[in-house]
């Protein structure tokens, strides 16, 4: 098995996330902001993958020694250097995950019930408690729960391949053409920050992050068949998950034009 055979795998839930209902959907700036309230939430976890990643493949405690593959050495940190401190649209420094909050305020969606569950998160110092306790769409926690059960269980070919191959790179390119869209159709919504942030995730994730995040998985996994099948599974998995997400979101919705 290789990386090939897992994009063969896995392609039927990237084609129904491509071909989704949801896009369709978001006619409104009101559902624009029902999807960004929901997907934000795949925004934070996606930096627990990372920071897991660069505990298990880097050196992150002292004193330090050398891991073992400079390559993904170098891949983990490169990405984090990104992630985690990016160039905004105006010069400043931010992380992925602020500049997408920092966007969502600018086009007036809430940010309420995201800082709600992660000032939980902080109180109960457990993320499982939070997110069961948590007010949130039974699918944002499944997809949340998933995450960190990943991470929880320790094994680096397994939350590479939730970082890898769960999170689709092809979304960004739709999205963002949805939002130049919008931008056409209400222009006295400012979208400058949300186009910047997923034509940022185009630009690192084709040149130059998804490319090494597949070497990353081969390397992991080298000749072991048992980490093949079980990349197989999670990558299967954590899209399963999106799909459960994007659903949750098209549900929320269309039960607004309902009630309107």
């Amino acid at each position: 098995m290789n990386i090939n055979s897992i994009n063969k795998k896995i392609q039927p839930q990237k084609d129904i996330l491509l071909s989704h209902s949801l896009y369709d959907k978001v006619k409104t700036i009101n559902d624009l902001h029902q999807f960004l309230e929901f997907h934000v939430y795949a925004v934070w976890d996606f930096m627990s993958l990372l920071k897991a990643l660069q505990s298990k493949l880097t050196c992150t405690v002292t004193p330090w020694f050398a891991s073992t593959n400079p390559e993904t050495r170098y891949l983990i940190n490169e990405i984090v250097l990104a992630e985690e401190s990016d160039l905004t649209l105006d010069g400043k420094r931010l992380s992925h995950f602020e500049m997408y909050v920092d966007a969502m305020k600018d086009c007036g969606a809430s940010t309420d019930e995201l800082f709600n569950f992660l000032e939980n998160v902080k109180k109960t110092q457990n993320i499982f408690v939070s997110i069961k306790t948590s007010s949130l769409h039974n699918n944002v926690k499944d997809f949340l729960d998933f995450t960190f059960r990943t991470i929880e269980e320790g094994k680096a070919h397994k939350i590479a391949a939730a970082f890898t191959f769960g999170r689709e790179d092809l979304i960004p390119n739709m999205f963002t053409e949805i939002l130049k869209n919008f931008q056409k159709n209400f222009p006295e919504t400012d979208l400058s920050k949300l186009i910047y942030y997923f034509e940022r995730h185009i630009e690192l994730d084709a040149d130059e992050h998804g490319p090494m995040a597949m070497q990353m998985i081969s390397e992991l996994c080298e000749n072991d068949p048992q980490k093949w099948r079980e990349v197989e599974e999670v990558s299967i998995m954590a899209l399963e998950k999106r799909i459960g997400l994007w659903n949750s979101i098209e549900e929320v919705i269309e039960k607004a034009v309902e009630i309107v």
